[in-house]
C-alpha cells in the first residue's frame, strides 16, 4: 500500500525584531540611569551641598529653644515669623544657588559622562532613537535631583517654620508652593545645561560661568539683558509663592519689576520645551568620535 507525502509547510519568515517605541526607549534609559546618578560620586558632593541651609536651619531652631530670639527682626521692629523664614531660604539658598549647582552638574553630564566614559556608542548601538536616550536620561536627573533637594526642605520645613508662633498646618499651602517653584527651576535649569552637556566640548565650565556669572551679574544690572536669564522668570513667582508678610518688603524691592504669574510661567515652559529639543537634535546629529 503506497502512502502518500505530505508536503512539508513551506518555512515561516522570522518575524522581525521592532525596535521599541520613543516613550518606551526613554524609559529603559531611565531606568538604567537612574540608579548610576543616585549612587555616584557627584550625588554624594550635592547631598553635601543641599545640607547647608539644613545646619542653618538648626542654628535658628536652638537659638529659639534656648531663647535667644523667638523670631527674627528687620529693621528693628518688623518680626519675621518663621514660615517667612523658611521662604527666604527657599530663595536665596534654593532657587538662586542650589536649584542652579544641581543643574549645572547633574544637566551637563547627562552625555558628556557618557563621552567622557567612552560609553556613548556603546549606548547608540541600540535600536533606540537617540532623543528617546536624551530624554531618558533627563526624566533620570529629574528624579535624582528630586530625590536629593525633596529631604532637604522637608527637614528644613519642620525645623524652621515653628519658631516665633508659626504653624506648620498654616504654612503648608505655602510649602507645596515652594516645592513647585523648585521643580520649575530643577526642570527648566536642567533642560538648559542638558544641551549645553551636547553641545560644548567643556559643558561644565560653561554651565559655571552662565549660572555664576551671567545669571548672578545681569540681574543686578537694569535693563533688558536680565531677560536673557531663567533667574529672572522664576523671579516672576517668588512674591506669590512667599507669605504675605510686611516684614519682607525687601524682597518685593528686589522683584518689583518682575513679570506676572502667567508670562513668566509662558517663558520658562518655552525655554524648557526649546533647549530639551535642541539637546536631543544636537545629540542626534553629531558624530561621536572618542579619542583614544
Amino acid at each position: 500500500m503506497a502512502v502518500e507525502s505530505i508536503p512539508a509547510a513551506p518555512p515561516v519568515p522570522a518575524r522581525a525584531t521592532r525596535p521599541p517605541s520613543f516613550v518606551t526607549a526613554a524609559f529603559r534609559v531611565f531606568d538604567l540611569s537612574l540608579g548610576q546618578m543616585l549612587w555616584s560620586r557627584r550625588t554624594i558632593f550635592l547631598a553635601l551641598v543641599v545640607s547647608a541651609p539644613v545646619i542653618l536651619g538648626l542654628i535658628v531652631r536652638i537659638l529659639t529653644s534656648v531663647g535667644i530670639g523667638g523670631s527674627v527682626r528687620l529693621g528693628g521692629s518688623a518680626v519675621v515669623a518663621g514660615p517667612s523664614i523658611f521662604g527666604l531660604f527657599i530663595w536665596l539658598l534654593y532657587l538662586r544657588f542650589i536649584i542652579p549647582v544641581l543643574g549645572v552638574f547633574y544637566g551637563t553630564s547627562l552625555i558628556a559622562d557618557e563621552v567622557e566614559d567612552k560609553t556613548i556608542t556603546y549606548l547608540f548601538t541600540r535600536p533606540i532613537a537617540r532623543g528617546a536616550v536624551v530624554v531618558g536620561k533627563y526624566l533620570a536627573y529629574l528624579a535624582a535631583t528630586s530625590l536629593v533637594v525633596l529631604p532637604s526642605v522637608m527637614i528644613l520645613y519642620f525645623l524652621v517654620v515653628p519658631t516665633g508662633g508659626g504653624s506648620l498646618a498654616a504654612a503648608f499651602p505655602a510649602l507645596v508652593k515652594d516645592l513647585a517653584l523648585l521643580g520649575i527651576g530643577l526642570a527648566v535649569y536642567g533642560s538648559l545645561f542638558a544641551w549645553v552637556g551636547a553641545q560644548f566640548k567643556y559643558p561644565l565650565v560653561t554651565g559655571l560661568v552662565f549660572a555664576f556669572g551671567w545669571e548672578q551679574g545681569i540681574m543686578v544690572i537694569p535693563g533688558y539683558l536680565k531677560r536673557f536669564t531663567i533667574a529672572y522668570y522664576i523671579q516672576g513667582l517668588v512674591p506669590h509663592a512667599m507669605p504675605q508678610d510686611s516684614a519682607l518688603s525687601i524682597l518685593q524691592l528686589v522683584v518689583r519689576d518682575s513679570l506676572s504669574v502667567p508670562m513668566s510661567l509662558f517663558w520658562l515652559g518655552f525655554i524648557f520645551v526649546l533647549f530639551l529639543a535642541l539637546a536631543a537634535r544636537a545629540v542626534s546629529r553629531r558624530e561621536y568620535v572618542l579619542e583614544q
